[in-house]
């Protein structure tokens, strides 16, 4: 699960890495406005993500021992 959160962390990262060069050519009003809102989103996506990673943590040992119980079990 936690490779998703970086594999969209990753693809945030690149989108902003494409746009970026693009950002400061523009000029007109609405374009800019459009830009703002951009980085505004991927603001919270970037944040969103960063939450959901630090959420992840592993269950105590003895939810471990009792997966592995049943894990072992099933097989």
């Amino acid at each position: 699960m936690r490779h998703y959160v970086v594999l969209r962390l990753l693809l945030a990262a690149f989108l902003l890495y494409v746009a970026w060069p693009i950002i400061p050519q523009e000029t007109g009003f609405v374009a800019k406005l459009f830009w703002g809102a951009w980085l505004a989103f991927f603001i919270l996506v970037v944040g969103g993500n960063f939450a959901a990673l630090l959420q992840m943590v592993s269950p105590p040992v003895m939810e471990q021992k009792e997966l592995r119980r049943r894990q072992a079990s099933n097989h």
